[in-house]
């Protein structure tokens, strides 16, 4: 026997305003949040990673955390490895509003949903969180619609990513925490510009690139991340040769910047600031490395 034709819970117009209703309530109890479309640069299509991705842009839209007594997950954890941070969180979005937010304006985004492995910035713990799952069907088919998507993500480690959002708050993480060279330069040129390229050719003829993270003309230091190489295959920034930064600013009467290079240094800071926080303090208290054997029995020490 056939339901009954007098009666039907698919009616457009009770779907929009049962669709209006939860966006104006996610507007009024959520948060404004960043998402952060993820763009694959290198797929290994073995593995099913992309260690070198890119976030070229960064949308606000609301989004409402189900986690009404703080983060899921296990927390904050002292392992012998360092601090580890397990937060997890589940973030309401309305599919409409998903849509004309992000999808409608990342020509990218070649999905009809939110994609695993985008990142979520969260202004309210100043933290960034790679959806991990994407529920779409909950709540089950009230009024035979599926307004909102379920977003269970998790607190996402800085790797080196390629942070150009245009979002100051969220490009600095990339400033702060990215594998940094640091080349002291000959004289301090015509100035350098945050984010441009800035190439070296070496004596082999390949030519090394890097963006730049910062410049400092009172001592010529030119910080440089995500060094690559037009082979494809590492080498490293030298001193001896010019470095050339490819942002033409003769407009205004000045050539490209360019300078020899007097030094090279390296600095790591990836792996002493995970979970984009500084432990450092944490750590120095947490453990007694006067102690021998600070993870053994003292007692044998």
């Amino acid at each position: 026997m056939a339901t009954n034709l007098y009666f039907s819970q698919k009616i457009p117009s009770e779907q929009n305003l049962y669709e209006d209703i939860v966006i104006e309530s996610l507007k009024m109890y959520g948060q404004d949040v960043y998402y952060l479309p993820r763009d694959l640069v290198n797929e290994d299509r073995v593995f099913g990673d992309d260690v070198p991705s890119r976030f070229n842009s960064a949308y606000k839209v609301e989004m409402y955390i189900e986690n009404i007594e703080g983060f899921d997950g296990e927390g904050d954890l002292f392992t012998k490895f360092g601090v580890e941070i397990r937060d997890q969180a589940t973030f309401v979005v309305a599919r409409r509003r998903w849509t004309y937010t992000v999808n409608n304006f990342d020509n990218d985004i070649n999905s009809v949903r939110p994609r695993e492995g985008d990142l979520i910035y969260l202004p309210l713990s100043n933290s960034l969180f790679q959806i991990m799952a994407v529920e779409h069907e909950q709540p089950f088919y009230q009024l035979s619609n599926l307004p909102v998507y379920k977003l269970r993500a998790e607190l996402f480690e800085y790797n080196d990513e390629d942070l150009d959002t245009g979002i100051d708050v969220i490009d600095d993480i990339e400033r702060d925490y990215a594998y940094e060279y640091l080349l002291t330069l000959d004289s301090a040129g015509d100035g350098f510009t945050i984010g441009e390229t800035v190439n070296q050719t070496l004596g082999t003829g390949v030519i090394m690139s890097g963006e730049v993270s910062r410049w400092s003309d009172s001592d010529n230091v030119l910080g440089l991340i995500h060094i690559g190489a037009n082979d494809g295959k590492y080498h490293e920034f030298v001193s001896g040769f010019t470095v050339t930064g490819t942002t033409n600013i003769a407009t205004i009467g000045v050539a490209y910047s360019s300078s020899l290079v007097n030094s090279v240094a390296e600095v790591n800071k990836i792996s002493q600031n995970e979970q984009n926080s500084d432990f450092t303090s944490i750590s120095a208290d947490f453990l007694d490395f006067s102690e021998a054997n600070p993870f053994g029995d003292p007692e044998n020490n």
